[in-house]
């Protein structure tokens, strides 16, 4: 065994046994994040496609984040509220339009702001990174005059924990889970049973540990079709959470839930929005 060690071979062998585990486990972190986050830098579509009036917005400095505030429609009986969306972990928010079209049919106002290194929005995206991202957003909403009881944060797949964070920092009126997980470590268990995820994870997005601990109304969407983020994670959402809350079934697979049937998501935000006004 002593021979090993002996000569330049056997530097180059301990300096092997050395690098190797760092090597890995930078591969790993790196593999883990390009897993969780997939930003993409070009806007495919503009908010004058849903022909409703917008404000484009800028959220601080560094890193700088872009958004657009869709005011609710002059007459409505809920230019009170505003939906915060919080987008899923892929594209940026021109990628969003038509589930901001859909929320401003409610009457309501819509903000939605890109994280950290999506669309034009500076930075690289990180799980402090996007919870910050979403209390800025939330900070803007405030300085406009908007009180916290009247912010419903809609959270879409990854979006749902970083909102489930936003209820834990700040108060809020009301948190909609839409196609969400329980945590990323649950989601990397499933996808990937041969490495042990559990033990080495970094990125967490714990939504179930969050979500005892709410005290507001809850809405839960999901799909029994989704293919990504299986309908258990929902139910065990959903068991976890406190009063008032709702369940809402919705159809087609992750990305396309709005495009199979946008009606029974219609129908649902505004079940969620009467459980809201009978408060």
């Amino acid at each position: 065994m002593m021979a090993f060690w002996k000569g330049k071979y056997g530097k180059r062998n301990l300096l092997a046994l050395v690098l190797f585990p760092m090597i890995a486990f930078m591969l790993f972190r790196w593999f883990e994040h390009s897993q969780i986050y997939h930003p993409y830098s070009a806007h495919e579509s503009s908010p004058e496609a849903i022909g409703r009036e917008f404000k484009e917005v800028y959220l601080g400095d560094k890193p700088k984040l872009h958004a657009w505030f869709f005011p609710a429609q002059q007459g409505s009986a809920r230019t009170n509220l505003t939906f915060l969306i919080c987008h899923g972990n892929g594209g940026n928010i021109s990628h969003r339009l038509d589930l901001c079209d859909l929320l401003l049919e409610t009457g309501a106002n819509v903000f939605i702001f890109d994280y950290r290194g999506y669309g034009r929005s500076s930075g690289r995206p990180s799980e402090e990174g996007t919870y910050a991202d979403a209390q800025a957003a939330y900070g803007w909403l405030k300085q406009n005059g908007f009180a916290s009881e009247q912010i419903i944060a809609l959270g879409e797949s990854l979006g749902g924990a970083v909102a489930a964070e936003l209820a834990v920092r700040e108060k809020l009126g009301g948190l909609i889970l839409q196609s969400t997980f329980t945590c990323i470590p649950d989601i990397g268990a499933e996808l990937f049973s041969w490495l042990p995820v559990r033990q080495i994870c970094s990125i967490h997005y714990d939504t179930g540990r969050k979500l005892p601990g709410l005290k507001l109304p809850v809405m839960v969407m999901h799909s029994r079709s989704d293919t990504l983020i299986g309908f258990q994670h929902a139910e065990k959402n959903f068991a976890i959470a406190n009063e008032p809350k709702l369940f809402w079934e919705l159809k087609g697979n992750h990305n396309d839930t709005l495009v199979t049937d946008s009606q029974i998501y219609f129908r649902g935000i505004e079940e969620f929005l009467t459980l809201l006004e009978q408060k």
